[in-house]
């Protein structure tokens, strides 16, 4: 039966909620601050990590032409470091432990300050050992202009997968071959079996940190016009965008403009984040906004609703959600594009690993101190990434956008982004342009796979 959504639900204005009202302008240096915080989960309360910023809310926001400054200060028990996914900094301030900056100590602060060259829709997370898992991580918005370009509201959603369990428990079960708490101990045959969407099986999924038992409800007005910032911060969980009766409009992927590709249901790798434009119908109303896992019946999700529109509960669960494909990768098209200049080499990047022992790797190397290949400044680097295993793994490279130029070999017009979805014996090709020296990781951002190998570097050949 349905029921009525809590009262505590529904956005009025300033909310509590961090994400709604919460975002910084970083004009003049922001605070930033790792802290634990308590939020509540399916009825129970759950310790977890968090960003806040010197308003008491999580994210931040800049305007296009504004250099990057912040303060981040570990309020954590343990070290942390923090990772600007989708800006471009300089090497020694992109929050890769071991690789760019050595993690903060409690209690330590960072002054960042950069030049920043990069709007659209982005976060920041945290890079150290699991944290990710334990929803360290925060909107971080680079609007174009500092008013709207059109007469339209906008929500920024970030999304996660949450379980109740140490999320070391969790890594130290799927390197006994136990399958996270899936209650499944898979083989080596299976983990290396094409198709393969899950290895972990959550407890919940999270949007702007509520379920969909309580989910977050964003006041709108009649026919208005919304443009919807979806973040991917999940730790392990490719999702679909469902619009249900509501069409949309995608125009922005990884904060790159996209000419617009009208549709419902829109795919969401992990880290990857969308920009939909909706136009609601005329009159009052409440529509859903679902994000579906793949391979699971669970779902999150948000409303948009009219003031005064009768909202009542969705289940958490549906249908069983398919695997999330790179059909929709093949007809993007960017606004930008990268200079038309020849491909001076190209290299070979394997994706491999996911037997037994859990052990992912590129190129079959393990270890995040690995040079996967070494650039020369202003070279335009072709990398085909061949993905050997049973599991989509969404690559992520730092400190550079790419073009996705092929996918299994066939050639299209692609995207610009910094994290594409590489599926089960499948190839991706991408291209970018060696313009930022440095050390850079290069990884799968499934956030165990990730700790257990599939992460390298690729080093300028005159960065120290």
């Amino acid at each position: 039966m349905n029921k009525r959504l809590s009262r505590r639900a529904v956005f009025q204005g300033i909310f509590a909620a961090p994400f709604a009202a919460g975002l910084v302008r970083a004009q003049t240096p922001s605070e930033l601050r790792t802290v634990s915080r308590i939020i509540e989960v399916n009825g129970r309360a759950a310790k977890v990590f968090g960003i806040v910023n010197g308003a008491g809310g999580h994210g931040l926001s800049l305007v296009l032409g504004e250099r990057f400054r912040a303060r981040v200060t570990n309020g954590l028990e343990v070290e942390t470091l923090l990772h600007w996914h989708g800006l471009n900094p300089p090497s020694a301030q992109d929050g890769v432990p071991m690789l760019s900056q050595a993690p903060l100590k409690p209690g330590q602060s960072f002054d960042y300050d950069f030049v920043n060259t990069r709007s659209g829709t982005h976060w920041m997370h945290s890079h150290v050992g699991l944290q990710e898992q334990q929803l360290l991580a925060a909107p971080l918005i680079v609007r174009e202009t500092a008013e709207p370009l059109f007469d339209e509201q906008e929500h920024v959603v970030l999304l996660h997968d949450f379980s109740f369990r140490e999320p070391a428990e969790i890594l130290a079960e799927l390197r006994s071959g136990g399958g996270g708490h899936a209650g499944h101990a898979m083989s080596g045959a299976e983990m290396a079996m094409p198709g393969m969407l899950n290895d972990i099986t959550y407890d919940a999924y999270l949007a702007n940190d509520r379920t969909l038992a309580d989910p977050e409800v964003v006041r709108v007005g009649k026919a208005t016009q919304i443009r919807l910032r979806i973040i991917n911060g999940a730790a392990a969980s490719n999702m679909w965008i469902d619009l249900g009766a509501l069409q949309g409009e995608l125009i922005a992927v990884d904060g790159n403009a996209v000419y617009p590709l009208k549709g419902s249901l829109f795919p969401l790798a992990i880290a990857q984040r969308a920009d939909i434009r909706v136009k609601l119908p005329e009159g009052n109303g409440a529509w859903p906004i679902l994000f579906r896992p793949e391979g699971t019946a669970a779902r999150t999700g948000i409303y948009l609703a009219t003031q005064g529109a009768e909202i009542t509960r969705l289940s958490t669960a549906g249908e069983m959600t398919p695997a999330v494909d790179v059909a929709q990768e093949m007809k993007l098209r960017s606004v930008a594009d990268l200079p038309p200049e020849p491909v001076t080499r190209t290299e070979i990047l394997a994706l491999t690993g996911g037997g037994g022992d859990y052990l992912w790797g590129l190129n079959g190397k393990s270890s995040m101190h690995d040079t996967i290949f070494t650039v020369r400044e202003n070279e335009r680097i072709e990398v085909v990434m061949q993905n050997q295993t049973g599991m989509a793994h969404p690559m992520h490279l730092h400190g550079h956008y790419f073009k996705v130029a092929a996918i299994n070999n066939v050639a299209i017009e692609g995207a610009l982004r910094d994290t594409v979805l590489v599926p089960p014996s499948s190839s991706v090709t991408i291209r970018f342009a060696a313009d930022n020296p440095g050390n850079w990781a290069f990884h799968c951002h499934h956030l165990y796979h990730m700790n257990a190998g599939m992460m390298g570097a690729i080093r300028y050949s005159n960065a120290a």
